[in-house]
Parts: structure tokens; C-alpha cells; sequence
């Protein structure tokens, strides 16, 4: 059940998945973590959360899942000059070849959006973690993005994104539906809660709006849009318009996630 990942891995989408921390992107999970834990990070990406994480449950074990060696190519780069104890693994989320009842934590940040069957995947990282463990999700919920200027196509790129996310079969409003997920799962402990990324100071400003205007151009995403019959008229005119987005002194944008705190 493995999809097409929409982003893909190149340059201008590792710039703001590597700007992400424990901090900013797991901060409804911190609380939890003790020295000794065992930790799987699910969908580790560029490492930078997984780091983070492993430092806080030292001298436990944490592994880094990634969907195949390339990906986890890159976790392991960020590792390479890091004195971290990290295990790394390539798997599938809907059928994690791991024993049962392994991690005392299952993390991932920005997954089930992605994948074929989040109830599935929920299911996997409930096996895999230990009776009175936690399972711990956060995930973007695109329609809940809110910017300001309201430029048109900034609403033609939420609805591009939309089209080509679902097309590979994720659900970019997942944020909304993780709670309903995991009840499907068969989770009955959950804490559920939101949390947002705001970008509203030029330097926020030039990070995302510049990331975004050189994203829809470069990245997979704008490769499986031009597959899909997309201009390259409209893939340049949201690219200005990001750009026009950054340079105005008063444009904020609000980045909503849902989050769950899920016992095994």
C-alpha cells in the first residue's frame, strides 16, 4: 500500500522539513518523555524531530523509519556527525516488520497524510508499542491554513495541492480526521489537540513564501502537476504570487495541526 509521496525530497522541501524540531513540531508530546525510553520515529525524513527525540530518551533506543533507503539516506545524513545512538529502518507503516509490544514511545510527525490507510498505520503503531506506551501523531490540515493578503493564486495553489495529494492517494486534511482515525484503530485513551505554525514576521515571511514559490516549480509536487496537464503559466504565476506574499509587510499565514496523544 505504499503511495507517491506528493513533496518528494528535493531541495526547496528539505529546506522546511529540516527547519522542523521537537520544539516546534512535538511540543504536545515532550511532556512524556523520560530518560531510558525506547522511541520509533515513523516517516523520520531529514532526522532533525528524530535527534531531538533521541536526545530527550537517552540512553534509550530510538529508530528511524523511513519508506526506503533513499529516504532514509537523508535521516542518516543528518546523523553522520551527531554522537547519537540511532537505529535505522526501512518499512512500511501499514506493516512494520517489528515485533509487537517493542517501544515504550511511536512518533510521527507529518505521516498519515500521506499514507493509504491511516487506520492502518494506527493499528501497526499500536502493535508495535507497549501495553501503557503512547502513540504520538500530528498532522497538518491543509483547508485550515489561513493567510492573509487573500491573493487568488494562493487559492489556486490550495486547490492544486488538494488535487494532487489526493490523487496519491493521501488526504491533506488529515488533521481534522486523526481523532476519528484513531478510534478506528481501536485507541480508546486519546487526547486530542491542535496546534499552528505562524509565519508573520519578514524573516517567517521570506522562509515560507520563498520555500512555497521555488516548491510548486521544482519538487515533485510541480513535476506531477505538469504530468497532470497543469500550465506552467499558472505554476509561475503562484510562484509570484508567493513572492508578492513575502514582500508584503502585513501577511501572516497560520498553519493548523491536529495532534494526538494515543495510549497503547
Amino acid at each position: 500500500m505504499n503511495n507517491v509521496y506528493t513533496h518528494g525530497h528535493h531541495e526547496s522541501v528539505l529546506r522546511s522539513h529540516t527547519w522542523r524540531t521537537a520544539e516546534n513540531s512535538a511540543g504536545y508530546l515532550l511532556a512524556h518523555l523520560r530518560p531510558g525510553m525506547s522511541l520509533l520515529d515513523v516517516g523520520a525524513g531529514p532526522g532533525t524531530i528524530t535527534a531531538d527525540l533521541a536526545r530527550l530518551v537517552e540512553p534509550g533506543r530510538t529508530t528511524a523509519l523511513e519508506a526506503n533507503d533513499a529516504a532514509l539516506d537523508i535521516t542518516r545524513a543528518t546523523f553522520a556527525d551527531l554522537d547519537l545512538g540511532v537505529e535505522f529502518v526501512v518499512g512500511d507503516v501499514h506493516a512494520l516488520d517489528l515485533p509487537d509490544d517493542t517501544y515504550d514511545v511511536v512518533h510521527a510527525h507529518q505521516v498519515l497524510q500521506h499514507v493509504a490507510d491511516p487506520v492502518q498505520a494506527l493499528r501497526e503503531m499500536r502493535r508495535v508499542c507497549k501495553p501503557g506506551g503512547i502513540v504520538a501523531v500530528r498532522d497538518s490540515d491543509y483547508h485550515g491554513f489561513i493567510w492573509y493578503p487573500e491573493l487568488h493564486e494562493l487559492d489556486e495553489w490550495m486547490a492544486l495541492y488538494q488535487r494532487m495529494a489526493r490523487a496519491n492517494g493521501g488526504e491533506p486534511d488529515a488533521g481534522r480526521r486523526l481523532l476519528s482515525w484513531a478510534l478506528a484503530a481501536g485507541f480508546q485513551d486519546v487526547e486530542a489537540t491542535t496546534s499552528t505554525w505562524a509565519f508573520t514576521n519578514p524573516e517567517d515571511r521570506a522562509f515560507w513564501g520563498g520555500m512555497w514559490a521555488d516548491r510548486i516549480l521544482k519538487s515533485a509536487l510541480a513535476d506531477q502537476a505538469r504530468a497532470s496537464g497543469v500550465p506552467e503559466q499558472q505554476l509561475e504565476a503562484i510562484s509570484e504570487a508567493w513572492q508578492s506574499w513575502t514582500a508584503t509587510p502585513d501577511a501572516t499565514i497560520s498553519i493548523l495541526h491536529g495532534e494526538l496523544l494515543c495510549r497503547a
